[in-house]
């Protein structure tokens, strides 16, 4: 009898340790399945966006962005940000009206991408090595976020690295994140037509976070503005006339009706204008008051003059220096449109900045 307990006993011991087994292995084998496991992170130097334009109706151009970010969690849960003063269309001055005419980095410096993906669709992917994924993403652009589902391609290069890539071109539309009035400015400063939509591509590549690639990818960028592709350091006098004047365009300079106190919203623009004039060495940069016709011509005199030094003040206070700024009134005496309409008159009651010496 002691004998058939004592083994008993060990038959019972043995299916329990099987279990533990059993359970352990389980464990393991679900933890292996999860492509996640650790999280990803997206290697910026590998990765790419691009995106095409229509203008004249056919001549197509071809952009993309020289910064990203990005991070897939071990939930599946995946983000990328795009630095969008890091626009690059391979022309100086077309990149400044990009950033700061359509894109208005100075308000808003990042898009970003979000999604959730499934990780049940990617379990055989060590098997398959390319999969045709589904996803429901997200967009944040300008302020706005609309969602959208596309097909991925998702290909693993490696046991450590994975390639997320667009199946087919995505068209976005500019009315989609309010940049219709960003495009009328980027047509008026280039003197083209511009179709109202743009098709993205994208290859983001991702490595694991237990490996050397992933670790060494750069951390967040603290300063949107520093990734701009231009000249480090000062520039020349073209590309000062040529900033300025594109700055000039922006509108996004704002006045209470008939006061000279510009508003807080006013400030992101400004303090980018106050880099730039910094850049600008040896420089006389004028700050020109303008406005419609509402109002007497002694009037509107007065006020183009107080709006002018209001921002030259707000200026100086960016550790520039008093001489190399002056401000000027122009009242309604050079409308850049007609004061028949709300829309010219918006468009006269303006700052403008240029280079007067050097």
């Amino acid at each position: 009898m002691n004998h058939l307990k004592k083994l008993h006993q060990r038959v019972a011991f043995g299916l329990f340790v099987a279990l533990l087994a059993v359970l352990a292995f389980g464990q393991t084998a679900q933890a292996q399945l999860n492509p996640f496991s650790s999280g990803w992170t997206l290697q910026p130097e590998m990765s790419n966006l691009t995106f095409q334009s229509v203008k004249k109706q056919t001549v197509v151009e071809s952009s993309s962005f020289a910064t990203l970010e990005g991070e897939i969690s071990p939930t599946g849960s995946t983000e990328v940000r795009v630095l969008l003063d890091s626009v690059d269309t391979k022309i100086d001055l077309r990149n400044v009206r990009m950033r700061f005419l359509f894109f208005e980095t100075f308000k808003f410096p990042t898009a970003t991408i979000s999604t959730q993906i499934d990780a049940a669709l990617l379990n055989d992917l060590s098997d398959v090595r390319r999969k045709t994924v589904p996803v429901t993403y997200t967009m944040d652009l300008h302020g706005v976020k609309n969602t959208y589902e596309a097909e991925v391609y998702v290909t693993l290069l490696t046991q450590d690295m994975v390639s997320v890539a667009s199946r087919t071109p995505i068209s976005v539309g500019v009315a989609d994140f309010n940049l219709m009035e960003g495009l009328g400015k980027l047509q008026e400063a280039a003197n083209v037509d511009i179709i109202p939509s743009a098709t993205v591509s994208f290859d983001f590549i991702f490595a694991r976070n237990s490996t050397t690639a992933a670790a060494s990818a750069p951390t967040a960028t603290t300063a949107p503005a520093s990734v701009a592709l231009e000249a480090e350091g000062n520039f020349d006098r073209e590309a000062c006339k040529g900033r300025f004047e594109i700055l000039s365009r922006t509108g996004n300079i704002y006045f209470a009706s008939g006061s000279s106190r510009h508003d807080a919203k006013s400030e992101p623009l400004l303090d980018s204008l106050a880099n730039i004039i910094s850049r600008c060495a040896n420089m006389v940069i004028e700050v020109g008051g303008h406005t419609d016709s509402v109002g007497s011509d002694a009037s509107n005199q007065r006020l183009s003059d107080a709006r002018a030094n209001t921002v030259r003040q707000y200026l100086m206070s960016k550790n520039l220096s008093p001489s190399v700024l002056v401000s000027k009134g122009y009242g309604e005496s050079s409308p850049i449109a007609t004061n028949d309409t709300r829309e010219g008159r918006w468009k006269n009651r303006r700052i403008e900045f240029k280079v007067i010496s050097n």
